[in-house]
């Protein structure tokens, strides 16, 4: 089955055709990235008229290197949340004018259970059922991955998720949106044991996460060292916060596996599974308790279509009432 996916969640517009789940044919991004380097974050409305610029040309592209045509298409998967309102509606109108017009079936994909999926495109093996460390910008869940679209939650955060967190503290450390590449490269060279930034656990919930409390602790200690006129090493800097980060990742993600009892191994998925430090982080942990690790390359972890259409493989159709959902939950 050949199948036309669709993103347009956020500040990437992305286009691909997948077969059968998990033969990759295509795969287009473009990226307004750039453009919202200035604003230190992205701008909903700028992000919906960059969608319409790009939508077309995306498609007719990833269309161009699978060397097919609309015609060779089975169904058209489409994200349909969580995300900004404006940029869905973008990717769910192209999405329902090609269903229409070609007269196919339309799937309606879930972009956090796409971010899993996008390790059935570059992991062939791995299938369900498994533990998921479900890592992003708007979301840090552990999951457990039951079947393809039964998904059960072990544990999520609450309140900034770890991608946000990553974004707030490249700002302190003036940085450019996104902050999270960045600190991962200036991270190499700081000593992660310079200074001791908070962890947070929680009795009630020992899955859950917290940031905030971590991401003030930077901002404060910032503030202090500018309020005495010290120099601040930002390269130790960020070496603490993303130790600090990954140490509760790491031990909340293995302490769920041990718990779930599904079997040895765990699945990264997510913008922030790109991140060296938790990868290298986890990898760590894994050899030690015999653990096999599994995430998708880097141009999979970051927003794409590629697992939008994978993730579309395993899921019943839609109908043509399908609307955005900005807050959809997994």
């Amino acid at each position: 089955m050949i199948i036309l996916g669709i993103e347009t969640s956020c500040d990437e517009t992305a286009a691909a055709v997948v077969k059968d789940g998990r033969i990759l044919l295509s795969s287009v991004i473009a990226s307004a990235a750039d453009i919202f380097a200035k604003y230190g974050g992205v701008v909903p409305e700028i992000a919906s008229r960059k969608h319409v610029e790009f939508i077309l040309p995306v498609i007719d592209q990833a269309l161009k290197q699978a060397d097919y045509t609309l015609k060779d298409i089975d169904k058209v998967a489409v994200t349909y949340g969580p995300g900004l309102v404006g940029a869905l509606l973008v990717g769910l109108s192209a999405a329902k004018a090609i269903a229409v017009s070609m007269d196919i079936p339309i799937v309606g994909v879930n972009h956090l259970k796409a971010h899993i999926a996008a390790n059935y495109v570059s992991n062939p093996d791995i299938k369900p059922p498994f533990l998921c460390l479900l890592v992003s910008g708007g979301h840090t869940n552990i999951l457990k991955v039951l079947d393809y679209d039964r998904i059960e939650s072990m544990g999520q955060t609450r309140d900034d998720a770890v991608g946000e967190a990553y974004d707030k503290v490249g700002r302190v450390l003036g940085l450019e949106y996104p902050g999270g590449p960045k600190i991962d490269k200036m991270a190499i060279l700081g000593d992660p044991e310079a200074i001791a930034f908070p962890r947070t656990k929680f009795r009630d919930d020992p899955y859950d996460f917290s940031f905030s409390g971590l991401k003030t602790a930077v901002i404060n200690y910032m503030n202090t060292k500018e309020q005495k006129n010290e120099t601040v090493c930002k390269e130790d800097v960020a070496a603490s916060f993303q130790k600090a980060v990954t140490d509760v990742l790491v031990d909340n993600v293995f302490a769920a596996l041990r718990e779930a009892e599904m079997g040895k191994k765990i699945v990264l998925a997510g913008g922030v599974a790109a991140n060296k430090g938790l990868r290298n982080a986890l990898e760590a942990r894994a050899g030690k308790e015999n653990v096999k690790i599994y995430y998708p390359p880097i141009t999979l972890c970051t927003d794409n279509a590629a697992m939008v259409a994978s993730a579309a493989f395993y899921i019943p159709n839609s109908n043509m009432e399908l609307n955005a959902d900005p807050s959809l939950e997994i």
